[in-house]
């Protein structure tokens, strides 16, 4: 059952897939690279050159400016000085993302923007953060 729902999901996220696989491929030319992480489901591109640095993901696609995703990051509540909240790992916030494509489909980047796009207010980013410090919880409406 589970694989059927994972062969759903990246289907459902096919067309934010592409997406982030042209805007990796483009990033190669300029010196990123490219592999599979079975984990988080997704096709990483490290090194990807443009943007103020961490990570964004498009359906199962994410694209990263550092070395590694296996790195710590600060949630986005503590970067915005609502409390002190411990680092969390990178990857586990871009995974829940990737769920979350997964989940939404191509209803994923408009309710996103329409939640308040990159910011402590999203509750997009909220979950994910939730999702990095539980392991659980990366549904944005739980």
């Amino acid at each position: 059952m589970r694989g059927t729902a994972v062969a759903l999901g990246l289907l459902w996220a096919l067309p934010n897939t592409l997406l982030g696989l042209i805007a990796g491929l483009v990033g190669l030319a300029f010196g990123a690279h490219v592999h599979w992480r079975p984990r988080d489901l997704a096709v990483v591109f490290h090194h990807w050159p443009w943007g103020p640095g961490g990570a964004l993901t498009l359906g199962n696609v994410i694209l990263h400016t550092g070395d590694t995703l296996d790195s710590t990051c600060v949630t986005y509540a503590h970067r915005a000085g609502h409390g002190d909240e411990a680092p969390i790992m990178l990857a586990d916030h871009e995974r829940a993302h990737v769920y979350q494509y997964m989940a939404l489909g191509l209803l994923f980047l408009p309710l996103y923007l329409a939640c308040g796009g990159v910011s402590v207010r999203n509750r997009f980013e909220r979950a994910a953060d939730r999702y990095a410090q539980t392991g659980s919880g990366w549904w944005p409406w739980a």
